[in-house]
């Protein structure tokens, strides 16, 4: 037996309809919003500049390694000049006092090489260090700019939760007032075809913009007031109203 159900009680539909499209259009804007957009390229940035942050890193610490090798080899060389100046002042031997005089020129002269060595590591050290600390400052600042944004969203979807709230609750209670029958196919053709309401406009269907064929249009006069109709473009219900054309 065809569904049967009041004109007032169909033209509920398009109350529900446009309610249920509201929801829709507002879980698209939370899923869409400018902040979303915005935070996605600062994770792209803050993800190219952690990579380039482990690179550089490791430049620094490359550099802090040779310096620190350096600067042992320059206390060992130290240290046995140390020594060698010790032993001379106590040696009585002139050929060890000579051996030991050659060796303090050869260990002053690689004391200096070590030192002038260490001078430029200390250079690239001291620079590594500073390109470290200025791309952390760059991270540092995207960091706050996320903040920022964060907080910007969430007032943001707290305003769209305030109107998806407000667009349920009144979705509800036009739903309380539809038949169960009508209300069980309007979600079964709105679940199936995306829309489970089509206003007819002017012989037009709201739901798929087209105009009725002429034996469509019969098929629809021929109907009565309480017949609950599918638009034969959308397949969703045909709420007929004053303004159908008819």
């Amino acid at each position: 037996m065809p569904l049967k159900a009041s004109p007032s009680d169909q033209a509920l539909l398009l109350d529900l309809q446009q309610l249920d499209t509201t929801l829709q259009q507002l879980a698209h804007r939370a899923r869409q919003l400018p902040e979303n957009a915005a935070l996605a390229e600062l994770d792209k940035q803050t993800a190219t500049l952690r990579a380039r942050l482990t690179t550089e890193e490791g430049t620094a610490e490359d550099a802090r390694r040779e310096l620190g090798r350096i600067e042992s080899d320059v206390a060992v060389v130290e240290a046995r000049v140390k020594r060698d100046h010790e032993r001379l002042q106590s040696s009585s031997s002139q050929k060890d006092i000579q051996a030991l005089e050659q060796e303090l020129t050869a260990l002053a002269n690689r004391q200096s090489d070590l030192e002038d060595v260490e001078l430029e590591v200390m250079d690239r050290v001291e620079q590594s260090g500073a390109v470290v600390e200025a791309t952390q400052g760059e991270l540092d600042e995207l960091a706050a700019k996320r903040g920022e944004l964060d907080a910007e969203r969430e007032a943001s979807l707290a305003t769209v939760e305030s109107e998806r709230t407000h667009a349920t609750a009144n979705r509800t209670t036009i739903a309380q007032k539809v038949p169960a029958d009508l209300l069980a196919l309007y979600e079964r053709q709105r679940e199936r075809y995306g829309i489970g309401a089509s206003h007819l406009r002017a012989r037009v269907s709201s739901a798929s913009g087209v105009e009725l064929t002429g034996n469509d249009l019969a098929t629809v006069r021929a109907a009565a007031p309480d017949d609950v109709l599918l638009c034969p473009t959308s397949d969703a219900i045909l709420v007929r109203t004053d303004e159908s054309g008819i």
